[in-house]
């Protein structure tokens, strides 16, 4: 790449990066003032990770518009511990949510997850009590169960419903528990439980309680939670074949302003 080149790619590429962390900084801040506090969790890395791109970019930017050397060097060995993270990160994802495939269920259209069959970082989080009495506040706010009323007004529309892994293992009871659906908010509880499994007893038809308390609904939480981690990392792998390039063309800048010093 040309001595110019380099440079003037350099420039430009940082100084789209600080307006991309500058919105991404204001999303966060937004988020911050508009969710409850289910939400409110996330918006601390969003405004960290906003920040953190936006300090590397100004310092890239700097290096490349004014020459500078040192600061390039700055900003690659910041721009490397970045990437470092991300593949680091990326890996772990992968590794964490391997685990947890689902069991499928005779004359349902959705599968039933059960907690045990996570990874045991899911199982110690989810496990966790005062982790879990702040996710399941978070699940009653979200009104999901008591939506499912309204989404199948019929037993027929609910018995043929494609439940996500939330509303399956948060929602109603088990399936070998063997309770009658009389809508898809209401179970016959007064029929004996053909399972031995103790989300049986933890299930109630109250909306505060439905099954927050089974391992069923921690299990639904812990794949929901999967798909997302999946989605984050297949994002961190764009992220980083694309901070390689930038880097590739931050260290075609850097020593290309090295021999224009050493020249002058």
């Amino acid at each position: 790449m040309g001595m110019g080149t380099s440079t003037f790619v350099t420039r430009w590429i940082n100084f789209l990066t600080m307006l991309l962390a500058i919105v991404v900084i204001i999303f966060g801040v937004w988020m911050s003032t508009h969710h409850d506090g289910c939400r409110k969790s996330l918006t601390l890395p969003v405004i960290g990770l906003g920040a953190v791109i936006f300090l590397i970019s100004v310092v890239g930017f700097l290096g490349a518009l004014k020459d500078i050397s040192i600061l390039l060097w700055v900003y690659l060995i910041s721009l490397f511990i970045v990437l470092m993270g991300i593949l680091v990160f990326t890996v772990l994802v992968f590794i964490v949510t391997n685990n947890g495939s689902g069991h499928s269920v005779t004359g349902l259209r959705y599968k039933e997850y059960q907690l045990q069959d996570f990874s045991s970082w899911f199982l110690k989080e989810l496990n966790n009590s005062h982790n879990w009495e702040r996710l399941k506040v978070c699940l009653v706010k979200s009104e999901d169960c008591n939506n499912l009323s309204k989404k199948y007004k019929t037993l027929k529309q609910y018995k043929s419903a494609k439940l996500t892994p939330i509303e399956a293992g948060c929602c109603r009871p088990p399936s070998q528990c063997g309770y009658p659906a009389a809508n898809a908010s209401y179970y016959d509880l007064t029929f004996h439980p053909v399972s031995p499994n103790n989300d049986c007893k933890r299930y109630k038809n109250s909306r505060a309680i439905k099954c927050y308390d089974c391992d069923s609904c921690k299990a639904g939480v812990a794949q929901y939670m999967k798909t997302e981690w999946r989605v984050v990392a297949i994002f961190n792998v764009v992220l980083f074949v694309v901070l390689s390039i930038i880097y590739f063309v931050g260290c075609c800048a850097r020593r290309n302003a090295a021999r224009r010093h050493s020249k002058a």
